[in-house]
């Protein structure tokens, strides 16, 4: 029986990690659960899977889950305090490090030094720092399993190799909802057109990132990191079909690809049994249904945002945290209808410009670069709107 906490359990990565618990109840029980704004569906998975800890994002909150969870055996807590008592329990042997943003940066880190293998579909994490969290992986000699289904195709592409010899990775991207679309229109998309993915069912945010195709860029700088490869040995290939999920190429030219039916249930239940694997509910892969598997490079001039987060990786240190923070609020203002679509890529770059990348230590100095990316973002924003 394997012992798990989820920070961000009413996300689309978190529900879909309780649909495989509750598949597998003799091989997985919920220790802890943390969710944000969404009571009503919090309470359902309170009562469905009898957390010991159960954890909102914000104190305000905690009396509201406490009414709602009267009766019920459940530690209710909140705020940064609660998020890092759910990550560091005592029965946890696995945490699933699911909070979308720079919000689960702490109670990662703390399930680390805990000694908690780590499911990580935080794509901040590594983003903002990475070195950091891979020292810490390596100090408390945890294991850290990718959830992201391009990484976890890329670790699953490893296994039984030797990362010496790998040449190349390849990162695959549907391309979006735009793929098809003139560079010349994107200004006048909607967040109803930029919300219409072809083939994922994800959150907003990485609807949003995958649209812009910002999302690839965060997973390249998590790759860096995640399979130690540098980042020019890192490669984007427009996939439009979702089938292969990426790919290893190897010193002798040889190329390992992971395939399978685009559901994120697949690699979440591959992190929870490794290195056994379990039945997932994803629907089998047919591919005699398919006319053709295709791929082409990138339109780096229509995707801005892939251009940006390499130049963040390159510039190293604390360019990715700032990066990584203006795309946060500006995915956040174009979802708002303040900014139009074409004006997340301007308000990254313009922070970018502004910035000056310095050394960064710990969390905290990460914590105060990504304030300051924040806080420079919504004034270009407000001047855009003005």
């Amino acid at each position: 029986m394997k012992n798990i906490t989820i920070l961000g359990s009413t996300g689309s990565i978190g529900v879909s990690t309780l649909e495989i618990v509750a598949a597998h109840p003799d091989r997985f029980r919920i220790i802890a659960l943390t969710a944000g704004k969404n009571l009503e569906l919090f309470v359902r998975q309170i009562v469905q899977f009898a957390p010991r800890i159960a954890v909102v994002a914000s104190h305000d909150d905690v009396p509201r889950l406490k009414e709602l969870c009267s009766g019920l055996d459940v530690t209710i807590l909140g705020g940064v305090e609660g998020l890092i008592a759910a990550a560091t329990a005592n029965e946890t042997d696995m945490v699933v490090a699911a909070i979308v943003g720079a919000a689960g940066l702490v109670p990662t880190a703390a399930a680390i030094r805990a000694g908690k293998d780590i499911a990580l579909a935080n794509k901040e994490t590594l983003v903002t720092a990475g070195h950091i969290f891979m020292d810490l992986v390596a100090e408390f000699g945890v294991r850290l399993f990718p959830v992201d289904s391009e990484h976890s195709a890329i670790f699953q592409s490893i296994e039984g190799h030797r990362c010496e010899d790998i040449h190349k990775i390849i990162l695959t991207a549907s391309g979006g909802p735009f793929l098809n679309t003139p560079a010349s229109t994107l200004s006048q998309v909607t967040v109803r057109d930029a919300l219409n993915h072809p083939n994922w069912s994800m959150g907003k945010k990485i609807t949003i990132d995958s649209a812009t195709m910002m999302n690839k860029g965060l997973e390249v700088i998590e790759a860096r990191w995640l399979f130690s490869t540098p980042v020019e040995n890192i490669q984007v290939n427009i996939h439009p079909q979702s089938i292969i999920h990426s790919m290893v190429e190897y010193v002798d030219g040889c190329v390992m690809a992971q395939l399978g039916t685009p559901d994120m249930k697949a690699p979440i239940a591959y992190a929870l049994a490794y290195p056994e694997r379990i039945v997932s509910g994803v629907k089998p892969l047919d591919l005699t249904t398919f006319s053709g598997l295709t791929f082409f490079n990138p339109d780096h001039d229509k995707f801005r945002c892939l251009d940006l987060a390499y130049r963040a990786i390159n510039a190293g240190e604390s360019m990715p945290a700032v990066m990584n923070a203006a795309n946060e609020i500006a995915v956040a203002e174009f979802l708002e209808g303040r900014i139009g679509f074409t004006q997340i890529a301007e308000t990254i770059e313009r922070t970018m410009d502004a910035h000056s990348a310095h050394n960064l230590r710990t969390i905290d100095e990460v914590l105060k670069a990504d304030l300051w990316g924040r806080e420079s973002a919504r004034e270009i924003c407000r001047e855009m709107v003005h």
